[in-house]
């Protein structure tokens, strides 16, 4: 703005100046050559005069150089000319002032000559006698002179170009100042130019809506960021042309990313081809989805197209983290079958029992122990069955078992009473450690924790080994250890070891007897009592179990 208003006050100046020398010395040429007849017409009246008196001896000795006088007579004919010789001259009765000064007394003319570039004033004056008193006088022409004063007027252009670059530099300043120090933020205070109040008033008004319409998007970023930040699932906001408009912090970790990639394209976040795929589906107005995996992490792709005049203005992305289902489905279909499998196997036992038995084809003497089957498969049946009602009991919370101050130690001592028979006919040794431990649990609950433990470290030990118990109470929690000096379980195992079913030698554990849920129902009942399970030991070296309480400040001591 500052080099247009800078341009055009140079150019206004220079146009100014230019045309104010063409008039000023278009007037002035023209008021001195008005001057200059008036001054030649007096001149010719007083020679007039003059030669009306004297007549021929007024021009002896007469030296002028200003004007040309000729004093012509009746006929035409040249009488005198202080310039040429007058037997020489033509006749002059033709020329425009003698014939007027004849007629009328007095004649004048102005004629040019193109070669000379000169303009000539002639003024003409009847006598008395009849002849003709004529003066002239020469002045160049308006080029002629403007030619000649060329120097001095170059000087003037120069000075007056300088001073037009200088006033107009200060003046373009000074009227852009006021306009560079208007303030903004507050339009109506400032005091400019009265041609910008309509202007200032409606960059207030536009303001004001705009703070409000700022707000209320501040307001809106704040809700959808209060919503969002909470969600374990993850939200990106995108446009039309798939560029990110907002990413909670969830989407962030998911990415790798951080809040800095608010407004680029979101394939400078994930170049996942899957990702683009439902993107692209989403972006033509399709619901799309899919699932993908990033980081060894199951993630499930939903993106919804956001349509309004336009056939999509916008794509909403959500991830879910689906490991966890997906292992939960993988292990209620490996349940399911793990359940058919193990009720197959006893049933088939039973009924193949009971179909010898029914057609006669078991000697007498044989009977007692085709009973002794058919009842163990019974009641290995009834173990499976009370063990999957409990576990699902589990799952579904326990919300109908009762929580008291429960005596951990006191627990430890029934275990081992229960299970001494069992032990000394494999000739384990059962000891028991540590001092009373009371925590706020359900007493049937931790019953089981410590009995499956307990009769696991018994089952998977050898000949001759041993079971040590013990409780410890260190104030802010209650630890339960279990440990013996059987087979061990080896690292790759650890992990699944208290999945259903899950067994790491599953030869011993059929001869066993065991259902392959026992450490499933620790691994729920320690959960519903916030408990942690640690597992240590080595093939071959023993097993040592770890359940840790935290102590509820409601648990007494007894």
């Amino acid at each position: 703005m500052t080099k247009r208003i800078f341009r055009s006050i140079f150019l206004v100046a220079l146009c100014v100046f230019a045309a104010s020398i063409i008039l000023l010395v278009g007037v002035l040429y023209n008021y001195f050559s008005n001057v200059q007849k008036d001054r030649l017409k007096m001149q010719t009246e007083l020679v007039a005069q003059a030669v009306s008196n004297e007549g021929i001896k007024y021009f002896d000795g007469l030296d002028t150089d200003i004007a040309r006088i000729t004093w012509i007579d009746k006929d035409g004919s040249v009488l005198y000319d202080n310039k040429s010789n007058s037997d020489k001259m033509e006749n002059h009765l033709e020329r425009e002032e003698i014939k007027a000064a004849l007629e009328s007394g007095s004649g004048e003319s102005v004629r040019y000559s193109n070669t000379l570039m000169e303009m000539a004033f002639y003024c003409a004056k009847r006598l008395p006698d009849g002849t003709v008193l004529r003066m002239s006088i020469s002045q160049n022409t308006l080029p002629v002179l403007l030619f000649g004063m060329f120097q001095p007027i170059c000087m003037i252009f120069v000075i007056a170009v300088v001073l037009s670059l200088v006033l107009a530099f200060r003046l373009s300043k000074q009227i852009v100042k006021p306009l560079n120090e208007l303030n903004l933020d507050e339009p109506l205070s400032n005091e400019g130019y009265d041609e910008l109040s309509p202007l200032l008033r409606r960059i207030d008004t536009q303001q004001k809506q705009i703070r409000k319409q700022s707000d209320e998007l501040r307001q809106k970023q704040s809700e959808f960021e209060t919503v969002t930040k909470g969600m374990s699932e993850g939200i990106i906001l995108l446009n039309q042309k798939m560029n990110i408009l907002a990413v909670n912090p969830t989407a962030v970790r998911i990415f790798k990313t951080s809040g800095d990639c608010v407004g680029k394209s979101v394939l400078s976040v994930s170049r996942n081809l899957e990702l683009q795929s439902v993107l692209l589906k989403a972006q033509e107005g399709k619901h799309s989805e899919t699932v993908t995996a990033i980081d060894g992490v199951r993630y499930q792709f939903i993106a919804s197209p956001v349509c309004s005049d336009d056939p999509v203005a916008g794509i909403v992305l959500l991830m879910l983290d689906v490991t966890e289902k997906e292992k939960s489905e993988q292990m209620r279909r490996e349940f399911t079958a793990n359940v058919s499998h193990e009720l197959k196997t006893p049933l088939h036992t039973i009924a193949g029992s009971a179909e010898l038995l029914e057609n006669g084809m078991v000697r007498d003497e044989d009977k007692k122990e085709f009973y002794k089957r058919i009842h163990n498969e019974a009641q290995r049946m009834i173990s499976l069955v009370e063990d999957i009602i409990h576990l699902s009991h589990l799952d579904e919370g326990a919300e109908d078992m009762k929580r008291e101050n429960v005596d951990l130690y006191k627990q430890a001592e029934e275990t081992v009473c229960l299970l001494s028979t069992e032990a000394e006919k494999s000739d384990i040794s059962i000891t028991l450690e540590g001092q009373s431990a009371v925590i706020l649990g359900i007493p049937q609950l931790l019953q089981s924790i410590i009995y499956n433990l307990c009769d696991n470290a018994i089952k998977y030990n050898h000949n001759g080994g041993s079971v040590d118990i013990g409780i410890e109470d260190n104030g802010s929690s209650v630890i339960l250890t279990v440990s013996d000096t059987g087979i061990g379980i080896p690292e790759e195992h650890r992990e699944r070891i208290f999945e259903r079913f899950y067994r790491v030698d599953k030869s011993r554990s059929k001869e066993l007897g065991g259902t392959g849920l026992g450490l499933s129902i620790v691994k729920h009942a320690a959960r519903l009592h916030n408990a942690e399970i640690n597992l240590d030991g080595n093939p071959g070296g023993g097993t040592v179990v770890t359940v840790t309480f935290p102590k509820n400040e409601q648990s007494g001591q007894n």
